[in-house]
């Protein structure tokens, strides 16, 4: 189902594709933050809605826009067979036509490990950079394709047994493909070469944690002018060197496992959660060599720290949402919490900041727009009514929502 659109709003719409892409997750700085205007604050199933796509199969892959076209990844069933096809769809930002739909892999169900609830068989984010998609799988593996949607590689050399499925989306630093591949057990961190697919390097991660696997998406951070990657997993966050993939040094935070959230940089400090059972929010001054664990942490809280959402960093402040629906505002520096509100709901999808002010959505479809700063004020409550777990991409005058069923742009009309 497609809402169409009278031709001059069309037009209107092709133009404001133009500006700003967000074509990785959490956008063009990995961080949530977008440069676009004229975003939405109200919305709903039938308010504001530009066009609404019905999605083949299912994933929660967060859509990521380039250049007028929207990009997503889907588990679409194989006849009556436990057969999966593991899919890359390009679809028209200005239309919401479906422009291309590609396989990349077969995934036998019957044989493969269990999927959480929360998860699904398409869950990591496609990126996009000068003219290729690159699309991960987790363990079932990793391609590229042109924008025209012909296969340029496939990488389906790297093995592992995922716990719950798989979650962290890739990471660009260079000529680098970046991942980790954190199972149940051996887990290791990888860089494949963009141009081909071929393993860069390969570095194990040894850590105190029983538990093994993780899903977060790495960040890539410069410090004393030198490059590092920053990726969390079970036990420890750890920077690699890109150029070989050694390990610089490591922040331990006990037996924390199945950590997802994304880490965020500022004021000289990372902001990371430490996953399940007892969730943190840390914060850590990056920097030095070997275990920093008792000289580098800035602050640490527990209060309304999240499992799942990816944290938010916008001026001095730090926001976060639980899994549970509690966001909080704490100052970036400190720790110290300005206020904690219950927002409704359970949480999965990562906040993002636009056009001066916070989005949240709920596990529900509700959206939730904040005003930034030190008070809350809430400014729009905006209900879908699908289930989502993906984030929000953003582009100047629209937000794009995945559903379990659709993708919806929504820009005010």
């Amino acid at each position: 189902m497609r809402f169409r659109l009278l031709p001059l709003l069309a037009v209107a719409l092709g133009m404001n594709c133009l500006g700003a892409d967000w074509a990785e997750f959490r956008g063009p700085t990995r961080d949530g933050h977008s440069t676009a205007t004229h975003v939405p604050v109200k919305w709903s199933a039938t308010e504001n809605v530009a066009w609404k796509t019905a999605i083949p199969g299912s994933g929660w892959s967060s859509p990521v826009v380039s250049n007028g076209k929207v990009y997503l990844t889907t588990a679409v069933p194989v006849d009556e067979t436990k057969t999966l096809s593991l899919r890359a769809l390009q679809l028209d930002a200005t239309s919401g036509a479906i422009l291309w739909n590609v396989e990349l892999f077969q995934e036998d169900t019957a044989k493969s490990p269990s999927i959480h609830g929360k998860n699904g068989h398409a869950s990591p984010t496609p990126v996009v950079a000068e003219g290729v998609v690159y699309v991960h799988f987790g363990h079932m593996g990793t391609a590229a394709l042109d924008l025209k949607g012909k296969v340029l590689w496939r990488q389906e050399s790297l093995h592992y047994t995922p716990i719950h499925g798989n979650g962290g989306s890739p990471l660009i630093v260079g000529d680098l493909l970046f991942f980790s591949c954190d199972g149940g057990r051996d887990p290791f961190v990888v860089a494949l070469k963009r141009k081909t697919g071929e393993v860069a390097w390969k570095t194990a991660r040894v850590t105190p944690s029983k538990n093994k696997f993780s899903f977060s998406t790495a960040q890539a951070i410069t410090v004393e002018g030198k490059r590092q990657i920053i990726s969390p997993g079970s036990g420890a966050v750890c920077a690699y060197d890109p150029a070989d993939g050694h390990e610089l040094w490591r922040v331990r935070y006990g037996e924390g496992y199945s950590v997802i959230p994304q880490p965020v940089y500022g004021h000289g400090l990372l902001f990371i959660g430490t996953g399940y059972d007892h969730p943190l929010v840390y914060a850590v001054k990056p920097g030095g060599t070997g275990d920093l664990t008792d000289s580098n942490v800035a602050w640490k809280t527990a209060k309304g720290a999240p499992n799942t959402p990816s944290l938010l960093l916008v001026g001095d402040e730090l926001y976060f949402v639980s899994d549970a629906g509690i966001a909080s505002c704490v100052d970036a520096r400190t720790g110290t919490v300005h206020w904690s509100e219950r927002l409704g709901g359970d949480f999965s999808a990562s906040p993002v900041f636009a056009d001066g002010r916070i989005y949240f959505q709920n596990e529900s479809g509700v959206g939730f727009v904040v005003k930034p700063g030190k008070t809350f004020e809430l400014l729009g409550k905006n209900d879908l009514g699908e289930r989502s777990l993906a984030t929000y991409a953003v582009t100047d005058s629209a937000l794009f929502i995945r559903t379990a069923e659709h993708l919806y742009r929504i820009q005010n009309r």
